[in-house]
């Protein structure tokens, strides 16, 4: 896997000195990491999307995540930050890139690093998670952790696949990820927030009251109803050992993020996501180490994105959930 670092280009204000750096003087390529940091993971795949019938152009999104990153003013002190580069699907074998994706998910994690993946479509989620669960099975492979998945997304993305696990798509990984949870006897604690009615048919909803999904709908997510969705939130993730994170583009409105591969009519604010991202970063475990443990982005498609609207979202959140690990030392594992 080629790490391409010309991507990490920007406005550079020398008269500053440090207090005036940009990401793109701070980002390091993975081969230099000496200590822990955030790492940088992308994952350019439109395999799931096309699978799933949606409109491809996802396969870019991670390059476009990093050059709106790059011009972004550093706020996330000692912080080190890092590139790991693509894994990519090319060849129509999504399975194996997944696995790819994993490998080198549980490798950053057993050096201490904080993987950040940029998807691609949501299909990135099961590669991301299988990367986590190993992780968990090579430090302990008795234990059964409790992980808590928090997925800001319009969708359940709970759709069996058709056939067998290997014919998994974009709608299918939160399936995927019940399926392994059930047959290694693990609990499958999921949280679907932002998510649209009028986008799920009622199968998938009777699924996610089987699987006892914690549902916050869209409709449902306001400013007057905040504190009662962070407190439903910190409940569930009080009973965790470790947290995911992961975010799909579409559960803005499709004016705030219409370069997605499904815009949403309604969707969730954007401030109200951010504001419960920085509550999910604050939660510490018993031995003051924070739960969040890994978090992906996914969705963005380039290709119907309008002035870089959606592509500067995902920076956005990139930026956030980083300076949230810079601000809670969430690098240690």
């Amino acid at each position: 896997m080629t790490i391409d670092m010309s991507v990490w280009d920007g406005r550079t204000d020398s008269e500053d000195g440090e207090s005036g750096y940009r990401f793109h003087q701070k980002v390091q390529s993975a081969d230099k990491a000496k200590e822990p940091g955030c790492m940088i993971i992308g994952f350019a795949s439109d395999e799931g999307v096309s699978r799933n019938k949606g409109r491809v152009g996802a396969y870019s999104a991670p390059t476009e995540i990093r050059k709106m990153l790059a011009n972004l003013p550093w706020h996330h002190e000692s912080l080190c930050f890092f590139d790991n580069g693509d894994v990519c699907c090319d060849d129509h074998d999504l399975s194996k890139a997944q696995k790819q994706l994993a490998d080198n998910i549980s490798e950053a994690m057993r050096q201490k690093h904080f993987p950040l993946i940029l998807g691609g479509g949501h299909e990135v989620a099961w590669g991301t998670f299988q990367g986590l669960a190993n992780h968990f099975i090579q430090k302990n492979p008795a234990e059964a952790p409790k992980i808590g998945i928090i997925n800001f997304d319009a969708h359940f993305d709970l759709r069996t696949p058709v056939g067998n696990a290997q014919n998994g798509s974009s709608g299918t990984p939160f399936s995927q990820i019940a399926d392994f949870c059930h047959n290694r006897n693990w609990p499958f604690h999921y949280a679907c927030l932002g998510v649209s009615r009028a986008s799920n048919t009622q199968a998938l909803f009777n699924k996610a009251r089987e699987l006892n999904v914690l549902v916050v709908e869209d409709s449902d997510f306001t400013t007057s109803s905040y504190a009662y969705i962070e407190d439903q939130l910190n409940t569930f993730i009080a009973g965790m050992d470790a947290v995911y994170l992961t975010i799909d583009l579409d559960v803005f409105p499709a004016a705030t993020a219409p370069g997605v591969s499904a815009p949403a009519v309604h969707g969730v604010e954007f401030p109200l996501v951010e504001r419960l991202i920085r509550t999910i970063a604050e939660a510490m475990n018993k031995d003051g180490h924070p739960k969040l443990k890994i978090a992906d982005i996914a969705e963005l498609n380039p290709r119907y994105d309008i002035d870089n609207h959606t592509s500067r979202l995902a920076a956005r959140l990139v930026w956030t959930i980083s300076r949230s690990l810079a601000n809670t030392q969430g690098v240690k594992q």
